[in-house]
């Protein structure tokens, strides 16, 4: 039986990241697949395509903040907004990409997200990011000298790159057996995929990807 992992490409910068990842774990054990965890810059992805975050679009801004609070009261988790909104979250996924071992990585990312997203102080300030990596009992201090080495920042680079040379877009995304699947509203496609219940058959899915263009704003 194919056990290929759900990759789950996500920055901390955003809020349905957090509510993908306060559902995955569990996702992922229903359906016997392992889970990697690979950090990311949404910042480098919405430069490398020449777009906009939602949050750095006004109307957008307010929307999705209420929207995120409203998704997490259906899903029952914990939901504060941080003190201030976007910020800046290169340090945290740095220091994520530092952690090799997966069961640690993955206590990491949890307590990380718990910081921006469920009130638990936050990761404006480096002090604090070095306070989260420690509550989880690993090395603070030798894995924040261990996010400014080369080798850990070209690490989120390429993880970058990754997803955007899958065709990525934005974050979450989770990518399994080649097929890729954005934000929270696509983890119920991504579980009738994997009970094989898709119902995009191959010929449609080509036949969307060569979809022509008759119009266009340029």
């Amino acid at each position: 039986m194919n056990r290929a992992p759900l990759r789950f490409f996500f920055d901390y910068v955003s809020p349905y990241s957090y509510l993908a990842w306060t559902q995955l774990p569990a996702l992922a054990e229903r359906h016997g697949r392992p889970l990697e965890l690979v950090p990311v810059l949404f910042a480098g992805v919405l430069n490398a395509l020449g777009t906009t975050g939602p949050a750095e679009v006004r109307q957008k801004r307010f929307y999705i903040y209420k929207h995120t609070r409203r998704l997490a009261h259906e899903l029952g988790v914990p939901f504060v907004m941080p003190a201030a909104h976007p910020f800046n979250p290169l340090l945290a996924l740095r220091v994520t990409a530092a952690v090799e071992d997966g069961v640690a990585r993955r206590r990491l990312v949890s307590a990380l997200y718990e910081a921006v997203w469920a009130g638990s102080g936050g990761l404006l300030e480096p002090e604090r990011v070095g306070a989260v990596v420690a509550s989880v009992g690993l090395d603070a201090r030798a894995l924040l000298e261990a996010s400014q080495t080369p080798a850990v920042k070209d690490q989120v680079r390429r993880n970058t790159q990754e997803l955007l040379s899958l065709d990525g877009f934005g974050v979450p995304t989770v990518v399994v057996e080649g097929e890729l699947f954005f934000g929270v509203d696509s983890l119920g496609h991504l579980e009738r995929f994997l009970r094989g219940e898709d119902p995009l058959s191959r010929e449609e899915l080509e036949r969307l990807r060569t979809l022509p263009v008759a119009a266009s704003r340029v």
